[in-house]
């Protein structure tokens, strides 16, 4: 197995375990959250999606798929265009509606796009400095463990929200 083929393996178990998470939930699962204050599972998965596809267009100098195919206009959300989820307020939460095929879409999108670009990479590619505004600076592969070690995290709370859902019904 060659570094590409690693960081393919890795990023692909974020989708396939949101598609699970996803599979058969209705709207109101989509959007429940255990308390005022939690995410939402639709907010959650949006935010994964959203902040691989910022982060790995930057890296791969790239556009972003929510803006050139379209995601933004469909989600209509009411914050701006570059918003992620990073520090969004409890309302902004609760504002993400989406469908679960939205929701999907999108993430199929973001991860075809970043299936392609971990697919040209060589071992060397690793060591190129992505981020100076860290001490000491960011390289590619830590940026590349970064996003989908934060995918893996959200994985899991989608699928505790999914089930802590589910046990109330």
């Amino acid at each position: 197995m060659n570094t590409a083929e690693l960081l393919i393996e890795a990023y692909s178990r974020v989708p396939d375990g949101i598609y699970r998470v996803l599979d058969g939930l209705d709207p109101t699962g989509l959007t429940a959250r255990p308390d005022a204050e939690a995410n939402s599972i639709a907010w959650i998965v949006w935010h994964v999606a959203r902040s691989q596809d910022a982060q790995v267009a930057e890296v791969a100098d790239a556009d972003e798929a929510w803006l050139a195919d379209g995601w933004s206009d469909r989600f209509d959300l009411p914050f701006d265009d570059a918003a992620t989820g990073y520090g969004q307020t409890s309302e902004e939460v609760a504002a993400v509606r989406a469908s679960a095929e939205d929701l999907r879409g999108y993430l199929e999108d973001v991860q075809r796009r970043t299936l392609e670009f971990l697919s040209t990479l060589a071992d060397e590619d690793l060591d190129r400095i992505v981020d100076e505004r860290w001490d000491p600076p960011v390289s590619l592969g830590v940026r590349l463990v970064s996003i989908v070690a934060d995918g893996l995290q959200h994985l899991g709370q989608a699928a505790y929200v999914r089930g802590l859902y589910e046990r109330a019904r």
